[in-house]
């Protein structure tokens, strides 16, 4: 007959307190107690949250690229003639394009909906090489916000997100804190 499981089975939530207690080791051995697995399980949960948050929250950018900046470009989206299959082959097209962007266009709350505005868009493919005033279209989550500067001395935060799931999820961990 096998050994019941619960016999070898370790309360995590109180095994921090059992190293403290004088006898259980040599004090040449001690060390510090470990994560306990609650904090790990919390972050867990809420990296989980954020990450459907994302999901949620993505957008199409369609816009043109006003700013080339370390940290990824500053676009103003909404030009959703570059929805257009011709130009979706490739995540830029070039600034040649003629396309506008409608005056009304009211972004939607719901998932993969273009989004409008100024945005910042980080974690961008590394090729086809980009150039100011050229044309993305990208799919992309929310990471927070970004502190834009059009010129010196003024300072406007805006949307930023990432193309990459991952990254969004990190920059809003870090954002919160976590």
């Amino acid at each position: 007959m096998p050994k019941a499981l619960t016999t070898h089975h370790v309360d995590w939530a109180n095994s921090a307190n059992a190293t403290n207690h004088a006898g259980n080791a040599p004090a040449a051995s001690q060390t510090p107690a470990p994560a306990a697995p609650q904090t790990d399980a919390a972050l867990v949960a809420r990296s989980e949250q954020i990450r459907a948050a994302c999901i949620e929250g993505r957008r199409r950018i369609c816009g043109k690229v006003l700013q080339i900046v370390p940290e990824g470009l500053v676009v103003e989206s909404g030009y959703v003639g570059l929805l257009r299959p011709e130009l979706t082959r490739s995540w830029v097209a070039p600034g040649t394009v003629s396309v506008t962007r409608p005056p009304n266009l009211v972004e939607e709350k719901i998932p993969g909906s273009v989004c409008v505005g100024l945005i910042m868009v980080t974690d961008i493919p590394k090729k086809p090489a980009v150039k100011p005033y050229d044309y993305v279209i990208l799919e992309a989550y929310p990471a927070g916000q970004y502190l834009y500067a059009p010129v010196p001395n003024v300072n406007k935060s805006i949307r930023r997100f990432s193309v990459g799931l991952l990254t969004a999820v990190k920059l809003n961990l870090d954002a919160a804190g976590n």
